[in-house]
């Protein structure tokens, strides 16, 4: 594949690849310099280059948080549903199972706006994607405020589920493709930030009105997640189309002005426009051959196979090892220890918000210093400890033992919340918004996206009756077996793409060896990018 590095080489901690094409760019950057070491004019030129890259900077960081806005939305239903089910089930009547259809049917919805969220952004662009997903959110949420039966109340939930498949969806793949090198795994993680963010809003939510009449508490609950969606309109207007996007529609001005605001400097800009293109004709020429993206995905290529399986693999891993029975049955859970009072029960769920939402970012702070695969495993070993934990001491600390069973419930379950917000809950959307090629990212994503959903729904749909039949701590001990398989696979499975452009990420997955090893360095990378284009002729 004729792809070249992304980013420019000191700021990105990369080193360059000198060609032939960039010679022009190359002779500016020696301009620059010389006019930055005559008389006189040095002091300008540096403060200016200083003040547009502190200016990019802000711009991106400003995208990534209006972009993540959607997943405040998802976080917010998980972590108030939480609570106001306890009162929904007082007020409507309802029985367990429609308690556990209400609470994940949101999650298996959610894939239909997954699935037609990768379409949709190929067809209308990422950021009107966004508006559509808040829209359709706003539309579910104001139906399940004014909900006077069940059913009602269910038709809202699937249209929330909807809204939010399309906004879990894009959110990653446009920040991704807006983002500069060096920073893209800080910034691809605001999604999951913000989700975390919405839980904490939605444990503070369930306890500020909990005080309020059974019949208007939960509505109230409930209503308060319309907010997010609306600060999404304003922010359509001020955040601008991904340059990636652009071009495949033939707009490239745009998507050059696009990245003049984005990156450090013009010749990175003009880099990174020039790999854009490149990727994007090889796109253009696979559709005029009439290769449909979803045949591709179908029947992948080794590279892709290997694609396949990370991405996809690492989005189901997140949600089988039990964080939404966690996240929406935390009183359950809490009740079950031993705290019996509703307010003590939703107080204490704040405490898991809390966690969940600080550790988040600590990841931030780490992902692209660290890497993404020690986080990794960090986050899946410490899990498999906490959910141990957890039914450890739910199995062996009963009567006479409270205080120490109710304790250790609550360390093991913040704990728990904590290391999955330091690792793989963030680090799952990054990778699956980086290794996949252009053409096919936001199928892709949206793939990863819907098996994300529908384990997320099998836990959340199942975790009450299989609690029944086997107990919350037998259930528990299911989840640290499945979360120490996860371990595995993130050794076996997942490669380092730290410090890495979209196009040499690409490149990695070509080979089996370096794609199982996982720790190919830059140096490694390039002279892959090179045979690459020796075998193509290009070299």
């Amino acid at each position: 594949m004729d792809l070249q590095e992304n980013g420019s080489s000191h700021e990105n901690g990369f080193s360059k690849i000198s060609k032939p094409k960039y010679q022009r760019m190359d002779s500016q950057l020696t301009h620059l310099e010389e006019e930055e070491d005559g008389d006189g004019g040095g002091g300008t030129h540096n403060r200016n280059r200083e003040t547009h890259k502190s200016n990019s900077r802000k711009y991106v960081f400003a995208c990534a948080v209006f972009a993540s806005l959607n997943s405040v939305l998802l976080g917010y239903d998980v972590g108030v549903m939480s609570g106001a089910i306890i009162f929904i089930r007082d007020d409507l009547h309802i029985s367990e199972v429609q308690e556990e259809v209400l609470v994940g049917c949101l999650s298996v919805v959610s894939l239909l706006g997954s699935l037609g969220g990768g379409r949709t952004s190929d067809a209308i662009g990422r950021k009107w994607t966004m508006g559509i997903a808040a829209i359709i959110f706003q539309t579910g949420a104001a139906i399940m405020t004014f909900a006077p039966s069940f059913k009602v109340l269910m038709i809202g939930r699937l249209l929330a589920g909807v809204g939010i498949g399309f906004g879990v969806m894009i959110a990653p793949v446009y920040i991704a493709e807006i983002s500069p090198s060096a920073a893209r795994g800080a910034l691809t993680s605001f999604p999951e930030i913000f989700i975390n963010l919405g839980i904490l809003l939605g444990y503070v939510s369930n306890y500020a009105f909990s005080g309020l009449s059974g019949h208007i508490n939960w509505r109230v609950m409930l209503a308060v997640g319309i907010l997010p969606s609306v600060f999404i309109g304003f922010a359509l207007f001020i955040i601008p189309e991904s340059p990636r996007w652009l071009v495949l529609q033939n707009r490239v001005d745009e998507a050059r002005s696009v990245l003049l605001k984005t990156n450090d400097n013009e010749a990175e800009a003009e880099e990174r426009l020039s790999e854009i293109e490149k990727a994007a004709q090889l796109t253009k020429e696979e559709k005029d051959a009439e290769k449909a993206v979803w045949r591709e995905l179908l029947t992948p290529s080794p590279g892709l196979r290997r694609m396949l399986i990370t991405g996809f693999g690492i989005q189901c891993f997140q949600q089988i090892t039990g964080i939404d029975a966690t996240v929406y049955y935390s009183p359950t859970i809490l009740s079950v220890a031993g705290i019996k009072d509703k307010t003590s029960l939703l107080a204490a769920t704040v405490a898991v918000g809390f966690a969940k939402t600080i550790f988040i970012l600590v990841a931030i702070l780490l992902i692209d210093r660290v890497g993404r695969k020690p986080l990794l495993y960090v986050s899946t070993i410490g899990m498999t400890t906490c959910l141990f934990g957890l039914a450890f001491g739910l199995t062996v600390f009963k009567q006479g033992f409270e205080e120490i069973r109710i304790g250790l419930a609550v360390l093991m379950v913040c704990g728990n919340v904590a290391f999955f917000s330091v690792g793989i809950g963030p680090i799952c959307w990054v990778l699956t918004s980086e290794i996949f090629p252009l053409r096919l990212r936001a199928q892709a994503a949206a793939l990863g996206a819907v098996g994300n959903r529908v384990c997320s729904g099998l836990v959340a749909m199942s975790f009450l009756s299989v609690s029944n039949a086997i107990t919350v701590q037998g259930t528990f001990y299911v989840f640290s077996v499945i979360s120490a398989i996860s371990v595995v696979f993130v050794y076996k499975f997942v490669p380092e793409t730290k410090g890495k452009s979209l196009e040499q990420i690409e490149m990695l997955f070509q080979n089996d060896r370096e794609w199982r090893g996982g720790e190919v360095e830059l140096g490694d990378m390039e002279r892959l990018v090179q045979k690459e284009q020796s075998s193509n002729g290009l070299v």
